[in-house]
């Protein structure tokens, strides 16, 4: 049998391909207009269930805010969530809810007041899609807290692929215990 160039060809394609490894998942658009990762948590909206479901599995809790039409959520989606590392490890350490600015879906809040998505985005000051918002891992104590100190990061707006990766980087490795993003940023190598 002789190999052809076009055999050559499709035989080192497929070596590559295998050398890469499979690609990231291709977001979803839902019918809110919203993209969503098939890892996305589905989610009866209790945040502190969900807070306390992902303590359970050694995970922490992110929101996700996001907005039908919005440029930055889709490159987060495309590019970000994109990438193999960074869609690996946020799913191996965190559990994302994912919620929309403008949205009526009711949410439970952890001091237990039940609001639209759009109120609670409205409380917790949250203006910028995609925001991201960390919180804390004792859902028994974010109740008695202020919306604002419930948080121990917030990434307002769209971060590049390397910064969003430290992002969650930052907050599982709970590096804003010591310092702020940007000093943990300057202290990561290059």
């Amino acid at each position: 049998m002789t190999i052809s160039r076009r055999h050559l060809m499709l035989g080192a394609a497929a070596v590559s391909v295998m050398a890469i490894g499979p690609s990231a998942a291709e977001p979803i658009l839902t019918d809110d207009g919203l993209y969503k990762e098939p890892w996305f948590l589905e989610s009866f909206l209790e945040l502190p269930d969900d807070l306390e479901d992902a303590r359970k599995s050694g995970k922490r809790f992110v929101v996700m805010w996001e907005l039908k039409g919005c440029p930055y959520c889709k490159e987060t989606h495309f590019v970000n969530f994109g990438r193999n590392d960074i869609s690996d490890y946020i799913k191996a350490n965190f559990v994302v809810l994912q919620l929309n600015i403008i949205g009526s879906r009711k949410v439970k809040d952890f001091d237990g007041q039940e609001l639209s998505e759009k109120e609670l985005a409205a409380k917790y000051g949250v203006r910028f899609t995609p925001t991201f918002q960390f919180f804390d891992e004792d859902a028994a104590a974010l109740k008695a807290r202020e919306p604002q100190k419930r948080e121990v990061a917030r990434a307002p707006g769209y971060l590049r692929p390397d910064d969003f990766l430290a992002m969650f980087r930052y907050v599982r490795e709970k590096a804003y215990e010591a310092k702020s993003f940007r000093d943990y940023l300057k202290s990561q190598p290059s």
